[in-house]
């Protein structure tokens, strides 16, 4: 028998217009219909409807979970701090860690991911290699100190999260965990009805090596991915790569420098010269845990902040401003080029490779520089694609153009490798009763994200829309208003609640039909049985929230309807 709700019981509220603050879909719409409440900036009340749908999710990840059997733990969210600080991460992770003491001065830290507290655990528990593999899993809250929570649920300092972690012994069986995962999340996300894309990624501060993104395209996304549409390729734009076309072996004269008063942009340099904004060098300087670092690209090009600091990860990268030029002469604001910098190491894209020659800045204020070769009048310290991808780049594997768009990631994992194994001397006894260094992998489905992708992905102009899947009810039942349509109503639901059916039933008194059909169509549940106008004769509307259908059925029609479906 499944849970008949009523209404007129229910704790909800239903707003006719956004929060002021909403900006996407997912925080207009889960506010509205009463399935979140916000408690402060980031931080979100699950109501009874919302709480619905959470566990909903939960439930098919922990049944895909089990499936290739993981087995399911609870780690506190509450952590010692020490070892995270031998992961390096307590201070990698920056401002983003919620940090706090007891009241007698220990420190401790609210969990942002478990990597090295599982770590730990199977080290206690797990002395030979009879004990491997293993899958552990947890699903619960993690915390991050977001500077600009947004979006809802979507970005928030607290979430829920589903975080998986295989242990093996060999690198064969880290691949065997890891395409289990790999083939469990997308089952997970095709029976949620997620409209999803498999990407490749960087790992960024979790460390290891192969990395793939779940994402869910959706224009309230932050992130952005690319897909060829002439082959499989799909990345993350932090993780797209760029082969360097050699130079074209020209002859290129001497450095000449050009008088340029007041052009200390490349927009303003083209125009002067009547040149592509491509044919000029840009310089951007950043600071490198505190030293400052030049970064090149092509003038018509944008440096992308955050593929720069996964590549230079776990260094802390931020922009230059105006006091870092104060007693350093050799750094113009608006002038500077590679050229006879110094004590400045020079960070720049593959696009510029020995030989090719470059328009820039000469280092002085109001000149530039041209005919300045790649190789020849300067040095490259590390080539690092560090460009934002545009629609049209050549895709890395056969170089037609691009694709771009953005999404919401809903899931990541990660080969780990011996990384955390290292740190924390992970050694089980192995076959030939010498130690074994277990190797790693790290799973992880943003659960309370996937409520927000699924508002994002599959609402409408009238409300939410969810699959059934994971909608908090099979049917919600309407009763127009008048006693005998109420009474119809409870009838009917309270046979489909004993048939298995799952029910919202709007029985609430002195709310007009218009409000409560509004209603329905807000909080999106997949079927809508109204009790209208033709009840006297036992005659109800069926009408499916997606397409719109409607029919109508007897009582008994629409129960045999409605059951066949549970």
């Amino acid at each position: 028998m499944a849970q008949v709700q009523r209404m007129s019981r229910l704790m909800i509220k239903t707003l006719r217009d956004d929060p002021a603050d909403a900006e996407t879909l997912n925080h207009k719409l889960l506010v509205r219909a009463g399935y979140v409440r916000r408690t402060a900036a980031g931080i979100w009340t699950w109501l009874p409807l919302g709480k619905k749908v959470l566990e909903n999710i939960t439930r098919v990840v922990r049944e895909e979970m089990d499936a290739i059997g993981g087995q399911e733990v609870l780690l506190p969210a509450l952590l010692p701090k020490e070892p995270y600080e031998a992961s390096g991460r307590y201070d990698e992770y920056g401002d983003l860690l919620f940090r706090l003491k007891d009241r007698k001065g220990s420190e401790y830290l609210l969990g942002p991911t478990h990597e090295e507290i599982f770590t730990q655990v199977v080290k206690d528990m797990c002395s030979s290699y009879k004990d491997l593999p293993v899958i552990l899993y947890q699903i619960q809250t993690k915390y991050r100190d977001e500077a600009r929570p947004r979006a809802g649920v979507l970005r928030g300092r607290e979430f829920q999260m589903k975080d998986s972690y295989s242990f093996d012994t060999t690198d064969e069986g880290l691949v065997e965990a890891y395409q289990a995962h790999r083939a469990a999340y997308i089952r997970i996300f095709e029976r949620l009805g997620l409209d999803h894309r498999i990407v490749s990624a960087v790992s960024g501060a979790m460390g290891g090596s192969a990395s793939e993104e779940f994402l869910a395209p959706a224009p309230a996304g932050e992130d952005t991915f690319v897909d060829c549409p002439n082959c499989d390729y799909a990345a993350n734009t932090e993780a797209v790569t760029f082969k360097a076309a050699p130079a074209d072996g020209s002859v290129v004269g001497p450095v000449e420098e050009l008088d340029t008063p007041d052009t200390p942009t490349i927009e303003t340099l083209a125009a002067h010269l009547g040149v592509l904004a491509s044919e000029t060098l840009k310089n951007l300087l950043v600071k490198v845990d505190g030293e400052i670092v030049a970064v090149g690209v092509p003038g018509d090009r944008e440096v992308d902040l955050g593929k720069l600091g996964e590549h230079l990860a776990p260094a802390v990268v931020e922009l230059v401003t105006a006091e870092d030029f104060v007693g350093r002469p050799d750094l113009v604001r608006g002038y500077v080029g590679p050229q006879g910098l110094e004590k400045v190491r020079y960070i720049a894209d593959p696009r510029i490779a020995p030989g090719t020659a470059w328009i820039t800045g000469a280092n002085k204020e109001g000149k530039h520089a041209k005919n300045v070769v790649a190789g020849r009048d300067f040095e490259v310290d590390d080539q690092l694609d560090v460009v934002v991808v545009q629609p049209g780049d050549p895709c890395p594997n056969c170089g037609t153009g691009l694709r771009v768009d953005r999404a919401i990631e809903i899931g990541h994992i990660f080969q780990l490798g011996r990384k955390y194994a290292d740190i924390f001397s992970l050694d089980v006894l192995g076959q030939q009763g010498k130690p074994v260094r277990v190797t790693m992998g790290s799973y992880g489905i943003g659960v309370s994200r996937a409520v927000a992708a699924l508002a994002e992905q599959t609402a409408d102009d009238k409300g939410l829309c969810w699959p059934r899947e994971i909608a908090p009810a099979d049917v919600h039942v309407v009763a127009a208003g008048k006693a005998l349509q109420t009474e119809l109503a409870l009838d009917v639901s309270e046979k489909l609640g004993s048939a298995g059916v799952r029910v919202l039933v709007d029985d609430r008194p002195g709310i007009s039909p218009g409000v409560k059909f509004t209603d329905s169509e807000l909080i999106g549940v997949p079927q809508i049985l109204v009790a209208g106008r033709r009840s006297a004769e036992g005659v109800l509307e069926l009408k499916d929230r997606r397409t719109g259908e409607r029919e109508e059925l007897t009582v008994d029609e629409a129960i045999a309807r409605l059951t066949a479906r549970s």
